[in-house]
């Protein structure tokens, strides 16, 4: 009996370790953040646009700040009040170098949150310049409020 309960705890284990091995994108490297503010917003619909401030903040040599300024739309169910919000992503990239204007684009992704007062959510992006970034969530929504959603996000970056 010992025998199977130990080859059952090893077979769950090596799927534990499948499931969550890297991902292919694991050749990029962490090149820096995104900080994003996003403003209060009242919503009650099935899906939301907010406007976001952002800063790339780089953390290696070859990689260079820049600002954006950011639209999420949201795509399903998004009901809530929700204060000020900052969003920083760690920001993934194949190569060291990147410049200013570089994360400009559109980056899509799954999310699911669910919020009563201090909010906690994940937004996993992907895109950017020829698809070649990923953001990666680093701090969770900080703000407060009420707020549930279960939606498909959009989040399209602009150099400023």
């Amino acid at each position: 009996m010992k025998t199977v309960f130990k080859a059952g705890i090893a077979a769950a284990l090596a799927c534990a370790g499948i499931a969550f091995a890297a991902p292919a994108s694991a050749a990029n490297i962490q090149v820096g953040t995104l900080v994003c503010t996003v403003a209060p917003n009242v919503s009650f619909v099935i899906g939301s646009v907010r406007q976001l401030d952002c800063n790339f903040r780089p953390s290696v040599r070859g990689a260079k700040a820049g600002k954006y300024a950011g639209t999420v739309r949201r795509f399903g169910l998004d009901v809530g009040i929700s204060g000020q919000q900052t969003l920083v992503w760690g920001v993934l990239a194949p190569t060291r170098r990147v410049s200013p204007g570089d994360l400009a684009g559109t980056y899509v992704g799954a999310t699911a949150n669910a919020a009563v007062g201090l909010g906690v959510g994940a937004n996993a992006l992907v895109g950017g310049s020829r698809n070649s970034f990923t953001l990666q969530p680093v701090s969770v929504e900080g703000g407060t409020g009420l707020n549930v959603g279960l939606t498909v996000s959009d989040l399209t970056l602009t150099a400023r």
